[in-house]
């Protein structure tokens, strides 16, 4: 074998190991995604588990409230079905409905203090906003992934593997304008404009 060729050898070598690398990068980013999502998956199905067992202690002492009991049972159906089905974007729609449902049973509360004091509902209370904020931080952590992934597909030399290999952009978690507008704290406590 001549210098020339050992070289040429070499350099397809370099060359193909360099790709190598590439595609199992690009590989373990889709997994990290898939492992964010089951994070978040898992977190969605305690407070699945939970939700029932603050409903069924709120309507101990919420007789006239069971519309927004019926809505955050709702919400939680939607919430499990846009999670069963893997689609972020149903999946940030029925959160947002969830917790807007949760905030305005939260809110009514006030007006029961028999129940404010209930230890099984303050338990279940702390448990889902425990809860709330794991799931939050989760989709943080998907969300990166998510960006991790889509900028590595969209640059070069990543992109000409991803496209040879069909690597997608995955999508990313949204929230809606209701989610990231600014409070209205005076509305909050009862005060108008």
């Amino acid at each position: 074998m001549s210098v020339k060729e050992i070289v040429a050898w070499a350099g397809a070598l370099l060359a193909a190991g360099y790709l190598v690398i590439l595609y199992n990068n690009l590989v373990q980013l889709r997994h990290n995604i898939a492992r964010a999502w089951a994070n978040i998956d898992v977190l969605l199905k305690q407070r699945h588990d939970e939700l029932p067992k603050l409903v069924d202690v709120c309507k101990q002492y919420m007789k006239y409230e069971q519309e927004t009991l019926r809505q955050v049972l709702d919400a939680r159906a939607a919430v499990f079905s846009a999670g069963a089905s893997n689609d972020a974007r149903r999946l940030g729609e029925a959160e947002q409905s969830l917790r807007l449902g949760l905030g305005r049973l939260f809110a009514q509360v006030e007006d029961y203090p028999d129940l404010k004091a209930d230890e099984s509902f303050q338990h279940l209370q702390a448990r889902i906003s425990g809860l709330e904020n794991a799931i939050a931080d989760r989709r943080e952590l998907y969300n990166d992934s998510v960006n991790r992934l889509n900028t590595r597909i969209d640059q070069f030399p990543d992109a000409l593997i991803a496209v040879a290999c069909r690597f997608r952009p995955a999508e990313m978690m949204r929230f809606s304008k209701e989610e990231t507008r600014d409070v209205d704290v005076r509305k909050l406590f009862g005060g108008g404009r």
